[in-house]
């Protein structure tokens, strides 16, 4: 299957066009029951004053939201001038190309795709969405260099590639946005300096672009952003935003060790003697997950614990997987 789909929506809005992009925006979080966050609000504010940014959140609180939403709100504030769009062949005009989307793995480009899209869409938007990776045919590839789309989802080796032509000062001149996702994959590996190298490239090309990085699980902040800025952290005299999201759970590691140890058996061994104290941490916890090392394992404890705890019928269940897929 091909690594690059595009998508080109123009259809109608679900929300009313007379309202501001505040208003827009707020509302369609309120067709899908959802509130912002004040680190959205504050990545939509720092994006539209020009600031670039670094988000450091929790895995899974908006990160996404946060960063594509600011120039979606900016482009229903300020249209862009139908006489500057993108004419494709056999394909409707749209806005030229915006924003740039960085995510670490072709395997991620597909589902960011998707979260991209639905906005987009549900707003009525006549933005072009594609992705471009090391997958992608020969001809998409020359499609891609004879005009990008609205906003682009691509990995550092493509986007290196797509620097390396010389027509890229034509292709990225209306750059507005720079979204670098998962930062923290990148920062302080090869690709991480790969990517470094081609966002200084992007800011002579686009001197006015916003880079915003969105990361989880960092440890020095001040020196991510600098990495993710490099000579342009001072650009415009405009300082860069730190924004810190939702916290990460902390977590707490207890051992349960039985009170009296006889032997443990060469092979069989299923910690079965535990089955007391595991069924009372999960009342103490309420919600619980049990992982085990084998399916058997699994099914025994299981057993176990129904015999431990019969009342727990119907509410207890099994279920086979595996934490690599």
């Amino acid at each position: 299957m091909s690594a690059v789909k595009q998508h080109v929506h123009h259809r109608k809005s679900t929300v009313d066009a007379k309202l501001t992009a505040t208003q827009q925006i707020d509302q369609w979080f309120a067709a899908r029951h959802w509130k912002t966050f004040s680190f959205q609000r504050q990545c939509w504010s720092a994006y539209e004053s020009g600031h670039d940014y670094l988000l450091h959140s929790s895995t899974g609180s908006g990160k996404t939201l946060a960063a594509w939403l600011g120039p979606i709100r900016q482009f229903i504030r300020n249209p862009e001038d139908e006489r500057r769009w993108t004419k494709r062949r056999g394909q409707p005009a749209s806005p030229p190309f915006t924003v740039l989307w960085i995510t670490p793995l072709r395997a991620l480009s597909n589902d960011t795709l998707q979260s991209l899209q639905q906005p987009i869409s549900e707003l009525g938007l006549p933005w072009t969405i594609e992705s471009r990776t090391g997958d992608s045919s020969s001809a998409q590839k020359a499609r891609l260099r004879r005009s990008l789309p609205t906003a682009l989802v691509t990995t550092p080796e493509s986007l290196t590639l797509l620097l390396s032509y010389p027509d890229s000062l034509v292709n990225f001149a209306t750059l507005k946005c720079i979204v670098v996702d998962e930062w923290h994959e990148l920062l302080g590996t090869k690709r991480g300096t790969q990517t470094e190298l081609a966002l200084a490239r992007l800011r002579k090309l686009a001197p006015d672009v916003v880079t915003c990085g969105l990361s989880a699980t960092l440890g020095n902040l001040d020196d991510a952003l600098h990495c993710l800025l490099g000579a342009g952290e001072s650009r415009h005299n405009r300082k860069p935003r730190l924004i810190r999201g939702t916290k990460q759970n902390r977590l707490v590691a207890r051992t349960l060790l039985p009170q009296q140890i006889d032997r443990f058996p060469w092979s069989g061994h299923m910690g079965l003697s535990m089955v007391e104290s595991v069924a009372t941490q999960i009342e103490a916890g309420g919600n619980s997950l049990v992982f085990t090392n084998t399916r058997n394992q699994a099914e025994t404890w299981y057993r176990g614990l129904l015999a431990c705890r019969p009342r727990w019928a119907g509410q207890l269940a099994l279920h086979h997987g595996s934490l690599d897929s």
